[in-house]
């Protein structure tokens, strides 16, 4: 059979009511979405045991660190934006397979840059080839969600919540990968192998993906900001991403520091934090698809129980406890589940405020609904390693938690505060109508 028949998909080609079992196509875009997230996922995961301390010993600060991550998410945002608006223009199908091959020839090419001299021509070098695979990551990613949601359209936090399983995958194996590459064969391995994997997902996926057609929609990012609910999941998403950035730049050098581990130790450790959100993403996805209502109440648990993990991960100088190993991996745990609590639900709910100020049902509102998110994350993303950074190195890791932490839970009451205001709003409306309605009956 030719993967390829019937593979080219109009606008109005999905039904609005799924089947009882997958067609061809959705498998196909299942695979396919569940191999791009593993594959990229295990890439970008692999710094965070080793890089820091590498970067440490080539003449880069503890800030200069954080800003080389926090450019990646910086071109991540732009990209995301420009991706998700042009995602019709452009193609899904083309840019995500661009996205991956670009993606995969910046990671191998970032193995090499041990080799450049130490100072300012390896941090250039260092943020020039993470600048470039951020946008090749932004491309990859925006036309995955998009995909997904417009070819599983009512099951989108279910199917978002299944693949996150490989996105854990990959964020559970690239540490330890990567820490014990590292540790065993150097600074380059872990980056060409990974690399050359990621590479392979390329003619794996011109293969097995499926192509949409779909008209360019006239509607922008900024009308969809307008929804006062959009940017309070938006500013949810920043404090998630934050956090998960901030980790990335500061925890392995807290716990080589504190705990006197090696990086292969500390790769280890990050599974406390990937594999509770890869049990638990699929769990609350298929739970908010089916009782849609939930999904805030998920957000805001998901973000208080995130905060207070983050007060105890350092822990936070006002508890007067002393930082514990097995408190530190426990806190890293409840954080990995709390984020699926809290991330899942977000990506359909602005679907849903999309459609309530009247976007169109199609791929170019996916697209922007896509490029949203993903900018959003990346906002946190820079922010989070950048700031984190700053904190951790001018007062300690212990109260750059603790920000974080208190970030989160501000973001969470905000939309706690506004869904009820909103609920409130709305049966004082359905009173006065229901009052309306009932007074011609009581007047007669």
């Amino acid at each position: 059979m030719d993967a390829h028949a019937g593979s080219q998909q109009t606008e109005n080609s999905f039904p609005a009511e799924q089947p009882t079992r997958m067609t061809k196509t959705q498998t196909l875009t299942l695979i396919s979405m569940a191999s791009v997230n593993f594959s990229s996922m295990i890439c970008y995961s692999i710094l965070g045991p080793f890089f820091p301390n590498e970067a440490i010993k080539k003449g880069a600060s503890q800030t200069v660190v954080g800003l080389i991550f926090g450019c990646y998410a910086v071109c991540n945002l732009i990209g995301s934006m420009v991706m998700g608006k042009y995602i019709v223009q452009i193609g899904a199908k083309f840019m995500l397979i661009a996205g991956l091959f670009v993606s995969s020839v910046c990671t191998i090419v970032f193995g090499l840059l041990d080799r450049a001299p130490a100072g300012a021509p390896f941090i250039s070098l260092c943020f020039i080839v993470r600048s470039i695979d951020a946008v090749g990551f932004a491309a990859a990613m925006t036309s995955t969600f998009a995909m997904t949601a417009k070819i599983f359209p009512n099951n989108v936090a279910t199917v978002l919540g299944s693949l996150e399983i490989f996105t854990g995958l990959g964020l559970i194996l690239g540490p330890p990968v990567g820490g014990w590459f590292y540790h065993s064969f150097g600074y380059e391995v872990p980056f060409l192998l990974l690399g050359c994997l990621l590479l392979i997902m390329v003619p794996f996926n011109i293969y097995v993906l499926p192509s949409i057609e779909a008209e360019p929609s006239k509607d922008s990012f900024f009308q969809l900001l307008l929804h006062g609910k959009v940017i309070l999941i938006c500013f949810v998403i920043v404090t998630l991403s934050a956090g998960l950035g901030f980790l990335d730049a500061t925890l392995s050098l807290f716990a080589m520091k504190m705990f006197n581990l090696s990086s292969g130790y500390v790769g280890l450790i990050m599974i406390g934090l990937s594999l509770p959100y890869c049990l638990a993403s699929p769990l609350i996805g298929y739970f908010t698809d089916k009782y849609p209502v939930t999904r805030i109440g998920f957000t805001v648990l998901g973000g208080v129980i995130t905060a207070v993990c983050f007060f105890l991960l350092g822990p936070a100088p006002f508890f007067h406890i002393p930082s514990k190993l097995w408190l530190m991996v426990l806190m890293l745990g409840l954080i990995g589940f709390s984020l699926g609590m809290t991330a899942i639900p977000t990506f359909p709910e602005i679907i849903k405020c999309a459609h309530e100020q009247g976007f169109e049902e199609g791929l170019s509102t996916l697209g922007m609904v896509s490029g949203l998110f993903g900018a959003f994350w990346s906002t946190g993303m820079f922010y989070g390693p950048v700031v984190g950074g700053l904190i951790t190195q001018q007062l300690n890791f212990e109260w750059a938690a603790t920000v974080q932490g208190a970030m989160g839970l501000l973001a969470a009451l905000l939309l706690l505060g506004y869904s009820l205001w909103k609920r409130s709003r709305q049966r004082v409306q359905e009173d006065h109508q229901q009052a309306d309605e009932n007074t011609p009956f009581l007047n007669g």
